[in-house]
């Protein structure tokens, strides 16, 4: 095989990946909308301009959009408290820097954690995505957990939590955050950072 040949199936690929990856997008914004029960895959081709069946030149069925989609929407929220405590040089400044963050996300993205918790819930009745869902959660637990570790350190005490107990208060204190800010609690976001807080001082 020729350098070019190889060059023009690494670009083929590539193009193949990056369309994909632009109609996941596109589907986000559609099932943020419309929520996974009530949006199938002509919803989504009509969101992006393309037919019914050039969806599924690049997606097997709705699970595997779906899939894509979720790797997208909560890439990148691990990497934030990530960088959130490369940061921060007191246990202070991590608590704080990590609160702002939580409230900042609930608020700015509100519609993708709606539509994450919706598809998590949907994952318990449909296998087909439910592997991305798990990968996803282990990734979130696993981001948290070296924040609060970090925490610990800075603080020159033990850990009172295990990795998962972690995720497991984090995760239900945001949903709860959530639910309350899409009701209109103008209150929700600002008692999310104090509550934030109070968890990390309840770490030690």
């Amino acid at each position: 095989m020729t350098t070019a040949t190889k060059r023009a199936e690494r670009a083929g690929v590539d193009k193949f990946a990056i369309r994909r990856r632009a109609l996941a997008e596109a589907a986000l914004e559609a099932i943020a909308e419309r929520g996974f029960a009530r949006t199938g895959l002509r919803e989504i081709a009509q969101h992006s301009e393309l037919s019914h069946g050039a969806l599924h030149y690049y997606f097997t069925d709705k699970n595997d959009l779906i899939a894509e989609a979720v790797r997208i929407s909560k890439g990148g929220l691990g990497d934030r408290y990530l960088a959130v405590m490369e940061e921060a040089e007191t246990a202070e400044d991590l608590a704080a820097g990590a609160a702002e963050e939580l409230a900042r996300s609930v608020h700015d993205d509100a519609r993708l954690h709606r539509l994450w918790y919706d598809l998590r819930n949907q994952s318990l009745f449909e296998s087909g995505f439910g592997d991305t869902i798990a990968e996803v959660e282990a990734d979130l637990q696993e981001a948290i957990w070296r924040v609060v570790e970090r925490y610990s350190e800075l603080r020159g005490r033990p850990c009172r939590f295990t990795p998962l107990f972690a995720y497991a208060l984090t995760d239900g204190m945001m949903q709860h955050a959530l639910i309350r800010h899409l009701r209109g609690d103008t209150e929700a976001i600002a008692r999310l950072r104090v509550e934030c807080l109070d968890l990390f001082a309840a770490s030690v």
